[in-house]
């Protein structure tokens, strides 16, 4: 295999994942404007119509991981494009609450094919000794396809013009599925299919998935809260701490891409998760606006290596026919953690106010460390060497 990571391949999952995303990103801004108004539904009805994705997403990674070890992961990446697109045209005919909840019900199927199915094949094509490089470089596609999508999508709604909205995002996830269509089948071929009876959650997602949890408790705390909380500090707003969050965390993983690959990966987790547990740590002690943009920073830099460390480490602690069933209950774990925070950390604020919030985010981190010391002291799983070794 070319020790290349930018690989045609890998070009063209790049682009399928990002014009994925960049669907998903439109719908941000405009599907809970689209709530409120048109379909008439209060604040419980916006957050429905928001969430509503999330549960098939959540479910359906780890059954998606196995049909990818089974049948290939090509169609995992072309089938979600394809089932993501038809779902947000369908938005157009749709006129009521629970037509939109099916609809992106329906389009949580599309994003658990799509991730797994990505994510899997960058780890098939990417060399050992630059899985770290690879996957950073892939998450890329993630973040700027949520960072870019809701732009046009404001731009395109304008004075209500939801339905261009909805076939120009649709049109997307359809070029991303052409880009999908020329991947190669990643899956190797000389390895016999493992048909053997799996527990729904892979065992080498356990400990990386749980850490992956506990980082998307602090995220989900971040993404719901620091608006309010920069508000209590007579900001106008978190636009900037957002701003700052993202700057740092696509340019570590741009320009300290080979971070996990050089200093091991279960050593960048710890250090991750450490200077993640600080900067939340940071914005619960200054109450300020300079604490909380310090703390942004801090935790930023951390949440830069988290995902790529642990991915490394689950791909590490699989054997390559069952890598798709392993990552496919490793990036649910990110759903399951955003979910038990915003829920959890909702609760927290309520009682202790928006501080309370980034210092348990804090604590929850840190309790992140501890597993990843478990993983540290386990022969053989903190180095991409051991890619097709047995759990």
């Amino acid at each position: 295999m070319t020790e290349r990571v930018l690989t045609r391949p890998f070009a063209l999952v790049w682009v399928a994942t990002f014009g994925s995303l960049f669907t998903i990103g439109m719908l941000l801004p405009v599907l809970p404007v689209y709530a409120r108004g048109p379909l008439d539904v209060g604040d419980v009805g916006v957050g429905v119509a928001v969430a509503a994705a999330s549960p098939t997403a959540l479910l359906l990674q780890p059954l998606a991981g196995r049909l990818g070890d089974r049948r290939g992961r090509r169609r995992l990446v072309i089938v979600g494009c394809l089932v993501l697109a038809g779902s947000v045209a369908l938005y157009v005919p749709a006129s009521s609450l629970a037509a939109i909840v099916a609809l992106r019900l329906v389009g949580g199927v599309g994003e658990a094919l799509l991730f797994v199915g990505s994510a899997t094949i960058v780890n098939d094509l990417a060399p050992d000794s630059r899985r770290g490089e690879a996957v950073s470089l892939y998450s890329l596609a993630v973040w700027g396809g949520l960072a870019a999508g809701p732009l046009l999508g404001e731009l395109l709604l304008r004075d209500d013009h939801y339905d261009t909205v909805w076939l120009v995002a649709a049109g997307v996830s359809l070029v991303a599925a052409l880009a999908a269509s020329g991947l190669p089948e990643t899956r190797p071929s000389d390895l016999e299919v493992d048909t053997r009876r799996q527990p729904f959650v892979h065992p080498a997602a356990l400990l990386p998935g749980l850490v992956l949890v506990l980082s998307m408790i602090g995220f989900a705390g971040m993404a719901a809260f620091a608006p309010l909380y920069a508000r209590e500090l007579g900001l106008s707003g978190a636009g900037l701490v957002f701003g700052l969050n993202a700057s740092i965390v696509i340019g570590i993983r741009s320009i300290g891409r080979r971070i996990p690959d050089r200093f091991g990966s279960a050593r960048t987790a710890t250090a991750a998760m450490a200077l993640a547990a600080v900067g939340f740590g940071v914005i619960a002690l200054a109450h300020s606006a300079t604490g909380l943009y310090l703390g942004t920073a801090v935790l930023a830099s951390g949440q830069a290596l988290i995902f790529p460390a642990l991915m490394m480490i689950v791909v590490a602690r699989a054997p390559a026919t069952q890598r798709s069933a392993a990552v496919g209950s490793f990036t649910a774990a990110a759903d399951l953690g955003y979910a038990i925070g915003a829920i959890s950390l909702g609760a927290v604020a309520a009682s202790t106010g928006y501080r309370g919030v980034f210092a348990v985010a804090a604590v929850v981190l840190a309790c992140g460390v501890v597993p990843l010391l478990r993983i540290r002291s386990t022969a053989g799983v903190t180095t991409p060497a051991a890619a097709d070794a047995p759990p």
